[in-house]
Parts: structure tokens; C-alpha cells; sequence
């Protein structure tokens, strides 16, 4: 089996529950944070939603650097609405999904650097780069926002199993 087939189930069942997430998130709360050193809720979900579109600039570049010397800054889109938080990810998802499927497993071996103003942050093959900077880090970002929801008294999804709001507990 390809490496790619064996991650597209997962891929899809975490951006399946991922978009359940950002379907709960209530336009009145995007500027809500719990704490001053937190993101806003917008801020969280944009970043969630764009997550997935990393998996295109890692199985087609060499690396990238997020804070290049002599450029600008990156700067996350705006998100006004919850139809374009949900659009954002949706075709965040479909990109990465389609690069997923079009990558053969030696690119996976292939090592990618993440630099910051050209120092090296970390280099890994591609395939760790996916699973831990893309799967797992949308997983992390996802639950975070699972507790923002909880402090906002908004039902939390079922994620892994039943969920306080959905389920037997």
C-alpha cells in the first residue's frame, strides 16, 4: 500500500471532525479569547483552516521560511463570516487532499526544512512533516478550540467518541 493511501482515511476522518468543529463556531464569539496571552476565536479557527494548505507547499517545496529576511510577514486571510471560515477550509482541505493523493512515496523520504529568517527550525522527511506539523497539529488546535467552546457554553462536538453534549455522558 502507498504511503498516501494509507493517510487519506486519516486525513479525512480529522478534517471531517475538524469541520464539524468550525461549523459550531458562532460569528458573535470571533473576537472572544479566554485569556490575554490566547488567540481570538477568529484568529484559532482561521489558523485551523488554513492547517490543511501546508500539505501542498511541504510535498512541493523544499522547505519554507516564515519569516524570510527582506519580505513581509505572513499574513493570515480575513474572515468575516462563518461560511468563509468554512469555505477557507474546505478548499484548504481539498488541496491538501489532492497533494496527498498525487505524491509518491519516495517525495514522502525527501527531507523538508522549516526556516525562520533563514535559520533552520527543524528538517524532517516529508512524511513527519505531515503527520506532525499538518494531521497532529490541526488535531491540537482543534481540541483548543473544543475549550473554547466548552468556557462559551456552546456544545462540543463528538470528536473520538461522545462528547458531554453528544452522547451518553
Amino acid at each position: 500500500m502507498a504511503l498516501s493511501e494509507s493517510l487519506l482515511p486519516e486525513f479525512d476522518q480529522e478534517m471531517a471532525k475538524t469541520r464539524t468543529v468550525l461549523e459550531r463556531i458562532p460569528e458573535d464569539k470571533f473576537n472572544w479569547k479566554p485569556h490575554a496571552k490566547s488567540m481570538t476565536m477568529r484568529q484559532l479557527t482561521v489558523h485551523v483552516a488554513t492547517i490543511p494548505g501546508w500539505a501542498p507547499e511541504v510535498l512541493t517545496k523544499p522547505s519554507l521560511d516564515v519569516a524570510p529576511v527582506g519580505a513581509p510577514p505572513y499574513k493570515p486571510p480575513e474572515v468575516h463570516s462563518r461560511k468563509e471560515l468554512l469555505d477557507l477550509f474546505d478548499s484548504s482541505a481539498k488541496k491538501a487532499r489532492e497533494a496527498l493523493v498525487g505524491a509518491a512515496d519516495p517525495v514522502f523520504m525527501e527531507r523538508w526544512t522549516l526556516l525562520a529568517g533563514g535559520k533552520t527550525i527543524f528538517s524532517l522527511p516529508r512524511i513527519g512533516v505531515i503527520r506532525g506539523m499538518v494531521m497532529n497539529h490541526i488535531i491540537h488546535h482543534r481540541a483548543q478550540l473544543g475549550v473554547y467552546l466548552r468556557l462559551n457554553d456552546l456544545p462540543v462536538p463528538a470528536i473520538y467518541g461522545p462528547s458531554a453534549d453528544e452522547g451518553n455522558f
